[in-house]
């Protein structure tokens, strides 16, 4: 295990097909074309792990994989961006979760998931502490992807987490079984940093406005909140009362919008690593969504910290 790491990633690593474009038409013919069909690494951490190691950050994963040739390839491709994989549980009755990803004209995308392979197989006691030696930051990435993680266990990782001294974070999906925010409240009160899309923050607070939902997850004591809103850019809330609506990057180009959260979550960290305030982050990380989504792919847009300050600037220091 190597001693320096800037933040520790737990979630999924696995891979994608992504097919451009596909729609519904796809089952009436035997056979059809699309104009791009790749195969990417994916999964929630493993997208974050890869854009914040091409932003300069050490980091290290915390993932389940099969023993198998798709484990093995996303082993390949951390090794060779300098991410520690120790804590990688290789498993030989479980397959590497492989995800087809169907993106319409749009951006917008389907997927094709097996829920029996690593990409739900987290565990609470994979999260230990040695893990967290040496680093700043902690993500959980993501609430409600892994459902052998329990609220009260996600609860209990996380006050472990804090009692070590590093920042504590989370990203979330939808909630699977009609989890609530009082279900996840003792879990959210650990927490330093929560990022939500607007659907997934309505799921769990029941209001329909961005800046109620804020306050509802700011009552159950977590310090920042950042809800994304898609192409209007994000909200973002504190405990001092601050709130703010920062404007998405113009004139970007909406391909593929497979991991652009992932994308904006790993700018926000590489930019609270630097030093830079809440605001600050918020921009950085909407520039690196932008990038994201200008490129078939979770993690294939992003490749240098200087593209992600070009694409900053830009956008919100050039006038």
């Amino acid at each position: 295990m190597s001693d320096c790491c800037d933040i520790v990633l737990a979630g999924a690593a696995i891979l994608d097909i992504p097919v451009v474009p596909a729609d519904a038409s796809v089952f009436t013919r035997g056979s059809t074309p699309a104009d791009r069909i790749i195969m990417t690494s994916g999964g929630d951490a493993m997208n974050e792990a890869l854009v914040l190691s091409r932003l300069g950050k050490k980091v290290r994963l915390i993932t389940r994989i099969g023993k198998d040739d798709a484990g093995t390839y996303l082993k390949n491709i951390c090794h060779a961006q300098a991410i520690d994989t120790t804590y990688f549980y290789e498993a030989d009755d479980l397959d590497t979760g492989i995800n087809v990803v169907l993106v319409d004209r749009t951006g917008e995308r389907y997927f094709l998931t097996n829920p029996h392979g690593s990409l739900r197989a987290l565990r609470a006691e994979d999260i230990i502490p040695e893990a967290l030696e040496h680093a700043k930051i902690f993500c959980f990435a993501s609430i409600f992807v892994f459902p052998l993680i329990a609220p009260a266990q996600l609860a209990e990782i996380f006050s472990m987490v804090r009692s070590r001294g590093l920042l504590v974070c989370a990203d979330m999906t939808s909630p699977k079984h009609g989890e609530t925010v009082d279900d996840l409240a003792p879990a959210l009160k650990q927490l330093d940093y929560l990022f939500s899309n607007e659907v997934e923050a309505q799921a769990i607070t029941g209001v329909k406005e961005p800046e109620n939902m804020a306050e509802i997850l700011l009552q159950t004591g977590v310090r920042h909140v950042i809800i994304k809103i898609g192409s209007r850019g994000c909200l973002i809330a504190d405990q001092t009362g601050y709130r703010e609506m920062i404007p998405a990057c113009p004139n970007t180009t909406c391909i593929d919008t497979t991991g652009a959260g992932d994308n904006f979550a790993a700018g926000f960290f590489a930019a609270l690593l630097d030093g830079r305030d809440f605001t600050d982050c918020a921009r950085f990380a909407n520039a690196t969504a932008a990038i994201s989504i200008e490129t078939i792919g979770a993690s294939t847009g992003v490749s240098s910290i200087a593209q992600v300050l070009q694409r900053y600037m830009d956008a919100y220091y050039s006038h």
